[in-house]
Formats: structure tokens, C-alpha cells, sequence
């Protein structure tokens, strides 16, 4: 554990990445906030492990560049967050994906929400290649025209519960199930890569209250943040939810 920590305070000095939020001690969890996420997005997670006392730093596609497989492995989770999937992977190095699939399997969690989950598979945009080859497609209803909706989701032992979607994939062909679209396909899957544990979600359940105008959610927004601070939880700690 002490290297693991010596490595990250290296990282936080030599590659840029943002400082710890409390107290001095190394963060556990990087969120990557570069070329193609979204700033509504990286700011929703910001302040959802704000709320739940989790320490973190920052990395930029240039500082995330720059990190070897041991620094990025120096943190117990990575998360990368909504976007768009094409522009975060053309803007990052290729080596960066090869960096990231190697530090997942030799320990790094991952939690992939929404874009940073169709770059999580086999994305011809530099993918992170995390499911062997898997390649994920949009949820039906992307097909229809539709581009953001409530959906209600189903979560193994748990209500059906709506959650803000917006262009988000499915991920069919890879992982346990953790909720299910309307049409039953993967809406929420986690795995074990190697060592690392990922759980990739295509919907957004840490959205704020502002995200849902036009529509109507019969779940409400604590709820359902609520359930994002347990997938941050599971990615984080490595811990298997619930599946069908």
C-alpha cells in the first residue's frame, strides 16, 4: 500500500493531475475530465463524491497522456464520465488505452458512465478495450430519433426505478447484469477485467434536478443519486451488486 501511495504522490507532482480534496492524503479515485466529457456531467460527479466524502483528483487527456500503468494503478478507481465517446478517444494518445487496459487488469477499478462506457469496449475511436473485443451499440430508442428520455430501469432486486438517459449505450455480450433496459437489454453490467472490477452504466443516475425539464420522472432525483453513490461505492471498493 505505501508504494501504491509513493506512486500516486508522483503522479500529483509530475503529471499535473488535480490535488486531493481533503487533508493531504492521496485521493483513491482519478475522474477524468478531458477533450469530449461533459463539463454538466464532470461537475454532476464532482459534487456527487463531494457528497459522499470521497476524495479525488483530476486528470485532463494531456495529463492522462502523460501517466504511466503504474500511476494510473496507483488509484484504487477510475471513472470517466458522459461525453462524446468519438472525441475523447481520438483526442487521447493510442498508448493511453493500451496504459489504461493494462492498469485495470493489474488492479485499477473502472466505472464508466454513459460515453465512458461505449469507450470502455472495442470503440474504433481508441477504445479502452476493457471487454475482449466486445463493441457496444445505443439503446434502441436511439434509432427512433429519440436523444435523451426518462427510461425506467430495472435493477436486480431492486423497484423499477426512471433514470435520465441521453445517448447512452447498451451492453450486450458483456458482463453480469446489473438493470435492464424496457427492451431487456444491459442498461448496467459490471465484470472483473484481470484484477480490476468495472461497472459501466449507458444511463445517468447521478443527473440533477435541471436535467430532467420536459420530461417526467417518477423517481426522484434523491433516489436516484442515491443509487449513484452506491455504483461509485461498488466501482470504488470492487464490490458485486445484484444482477439477474
Amino acid at each position: 500500500m505505501l508504494s501504491r501511495r509513493l506512486l500516486l504522490v508522483a503522479c500529483l507532482i509530475l503529471a499535473g493531475c488535480g490535488a486531493p480534496t481533503t487533508g493531504g492524503q492521496p485521493p483513491r479515485i482519478l475522474l477524468f475530465d478531458g477533450s469530449g466529457t461533459s463539463p454538466n456531467d464532470v461537475t454532476a460527479l464532482r459534487r456527487l463524491l463531494e457528497a459522499s466524502h470521497l476524495d479525488y483528483a483530476t486528470a485532463s487527456s494531456r495529463e492522462l497522456d502523460a501517466m504511466s500503468a503504474d500511476k494510473l494503478g496507483a488509484y484504487d478507481l477510475l471513472i470517466v464520465p458522459g461525453g462524446n465517446f468519438e472525441e475523447m478517444g481520438n483526442r487521447l494518445a493510442p498508448e493511453t488505452s493500451a496504459k489504461i487496459r493494462e492498469a485495470v487488469q493489474s488492479g485499477l477499478n473502472y466505472l464508466g458512465v454513459c460515453a465512458g462506457g461505449f469507450i470502455a469496449g472495442n470503440s474504433p475511436y481508441n477504445g479502452f478495450n476493457l471487454t475482449s473485443g466486445v463493441q457496444f451499440g445505443f439503446y434502441a430508442i436511439e434509432s427512433q430519433g429519440i436523444r435523451k428520455a426518462a427510461v425506467p430501469i430495472s435493477v436486480a432486486g431492486s423497484p423499477v426505478a426512471d433514470h435520465y438517459w441521453e445517448d447512452g449505450p447498451q451492453f450486450t455480450g458483456w458482463g453480469d447484469v446489473v438493470a435492464k433496459y424496457p427492451d431487456s437489454t444491459p442498461a448496467i453490467v459490471e465484470g472483473r477485467v484481470g484484477e480490476g472490477w468495472v461497472i459501466l452504466t449507458g444511463t445517468h443516475p447521478e443527473a440533477p434536478e435541471n436535467w430532467r425539464r420536459g420530461m417526467k420522472f417518477a423517481t426522484p432525483v434523491h433516489e436516484n443519486t442515491a443509487y449513484a453513490a452506491a455504483l461509485i461505492e461498488a466501482a470504488l471498493n470492487g464490490t458485486r451488486l445484484p444482477h439477474f
